[in-house]
């Protein structure tokens, strides 16, 4: 099959053959229709991401991906040949007590789609167990691969905030990217809640008002403290999502949360902010979101077969991964790039 490999910290991908998966006993072979390019396989990319054992290179990333039952292995069942589907990619071990929980994602094996094992940057991809399959039903598999981590992440990352979205609240979200388009159109769906957007990039913001957030910021030119409580009269944000995660945004986060209010960290930039009884407002709470539930990712398969998000996506052929990658670096992708192997 062909698959687009990486050898190297920050080298290109080459596009070569690579043998087609065998499925083992209860595995499942998926043709991949659709991979979403996450910020996160940026960080993998580059090496500064290390928080998985990782094998040695090459490596085949990829772990938004949706497509069709290609195989079935020895003793799979629940699914037939040709059944379109998303593959739920956090897989762990099957027998911890997060595993048990349904929250097999927290499992500390971590054995990713495309982060330990290969991923859907290729035709075809193995899966270890059909519980990892969610029917998609009617829905493009090419637009289904970004429900899998893209919106499962801000869905799992807006529940934590659902309760103190009451009638009069207001939520705030930095980055308008993969994650945060999505979030933002969830917030709106899911809460009565009026929504502050913050983003460096005039593009974004554009899109953040088209997607119906009621205040935009630009943090390059305005504080955003500042705005974000004159905006609350005073009071801060009840449910605040940070899917940048650097220094400047947990900083504003923390200074723009209200009293009891939440601070969700989602995003990956490795940024930190000091935490004293003095730089938030009282028992404002500050916790981490971690991509989301099998389960979950039924919820949100639900809500894409509604209608009720609108992902906004670029195609590409495999081919044209690198070029792909060297425009989410420079923040040019306008919501999410998935590629598609079979085309």
């Amino acid at each position: 099959m062909k698959a687009a490999q990486l050898y190297g910290y920050k080298q290109d991908y080459v596009i070569e053959e690579v043998p087609d998966p065998v499925p083992g006993p209860g595995e499942v072979v998926v043709k991949v229709l659709g991979s979403g390019v996450c910020h996160s396989d940026l960080h993998f990319w580059d090496g500064s991401m290390a928080i998985l054992p990782l094998p040695p290179f090459p490596w085949i990333l990829g772990h938004e991906n949706a497509g069709y039952v290609h195989a079935l292995g020895p003793g799979a069942s629940g699914f037939e040949v040709g059944e379109p589907v998303a593959v739920f990619g956090g897989w762990g071990c099957g027998t911890c007590k997060f595993c048990l929980g349904g929250e097999e994602q927290l499992c500390n094996v971590m054995l990713w789609s495309g982060l330990g094992v290969p991923g859907g940057y290729a035709e075809y991809i193995n899966v270890p167990s059909t519980r990892h399959l969610v029917p998609i039903g009617g829905l493009d598999p090419v637009l289904a691969a970004p429900l899998t981590d893209a919106c499962l992440t801000p869905y799992r990352a807006v529940k934590k905030v659902l309760p103190a979205l009451v009638p009069g609240s207001v939520a705030l979200i930095f980055g308008v990217g993969g994650l945060g388009h999505l979030g933002l159109q969830l917030l709106k769906k899911l809460t009565p809640a009026k929504v502050i957007v913050v983003d460096p990039l005039e593009q974004k913001r554009k899109l953040a008002i088209e997607l119906g957030a009621d205040l935009v910021i630009d943090p390059t030119s305005k504080n955003v403290v500042l705005e974000a409580r004159q905006f609350t009269n005073g009071e801060g944000a009840e449910g605040v999502l940070d899917f940048v995660g650097s220094d400047s945004t947990m900083s504003s986060a923390m200074g723009s949360v209200a009293r009891r209010g939440k601070v969700v960290i989602v995003g990956l930039a490795g940024g930190s902010a000091p935490v004293s009884f003095y730089s938030s407002s009282p028992e404002a709470e500050v916790t981490s979101s971690y991509w989301g539930s099998r389960n979950e990712l039924v919820e949100v398969v639900a809500l894409a077969q509604s209608g009720a998000i609108d992902v906004r996506i670029e195609k590409h052929h495999l081919s044209n991964i690198n070029e792909v990658f060297a425009r989410l670096q420079r923040g040019e992708i306008d919501g999410r790039a998935v590629l598609m192997p079979n085309e």
